[in-house]
């Protein structure tokens, strides 16, 4: 009876461990079999940001490249502005001292009218030709003055390098403070309000 209760209870115990075995290898099983499936899935998930990421690069890509030419117009508008300013200013410097080139080539005209008129005149003869010069000398002036031509200030004034060109320097006296102009050789002129030919002069020192 004791042999059999022995064989009974080593047969209970093989059977447990033999369940205990099958329910750890199903376990295994599953596990394994879940690990599968996950592995699968984040398998499915990285093909499909594969295949999105080209999309969005693409996209990026697309975007970059817009704001680029949004960039690039926006200089082209800013240059195109900048060109009409310079141009508008250059057409209303043309206009605002058109006839400089001929107002220069006249003043030595006006410069030998005026030797003309600082010769004495002896005779009748000589005198009806001066009052034939200053008549013209005249005519001229008003014609410069119309078209903005003025005489530069010189004499007694302080000498200004913008408007003088001091040819010769004296001693400063009473009736001539430093850097006073003394005398004018040559008459200077403005156009407006750009020196057409600055005044000879001399200047106390």
């Amino acid at each position: 009876m004791k042999t059999l209760a022995k064989k009974s209870t080593r047969a209970t115990s093989e059977e447990t461990q033999s369940t205990s075995t099958d329910s750890a290898t199903t376990s295994t099983a599953s596990e394994t079999a879940k690990a599968a499936t996950s592995a699968t899935e984040q398998a499915e998930q990285t093909a499909k940001a594969t295949q999105a990421d080209p999309q969005a690069q693409q996209i990026a890509d697309l975007k970059a490249q817009l704001a680029d030419k949004d960039d690039q117009l926006l200089r082209a508008q800013a240059e195109i502005v900048n060109m009409q300013n310079r141009n508008k200013k250059e057409q209303a410097a043309l206009l605002k001292y058109d006839g400089q080139a001929l107002a220069k080539d006249v003043l030595p005209v006006l410069d030998n009218l005026e030797r003309a008129l600082a010769t004495e005149a002896d005779d009748e003869a000589a005198q009806q030709l001066k009052k034939g010069v200053e008549m013209v000398y005249g005519h001229l002036q008003d014609a410069l003055k119309k078209h903005g031509v003025t005489e530069v200030a010189a004499a007694g004034e302080k000498f200004d390098p913008n408007v003088h060109q001091a040819v010769q320097t004296v001693p400063v006296d009473d009736d001539h403070p430093a850097d006073t102009v003394v005398q004018v050789l040559q008459r200077g002129y403005l156009l407006k309000d750009r020196t057409l030919r600055p005044a000879m002069v001399v200047v106390a020192q």
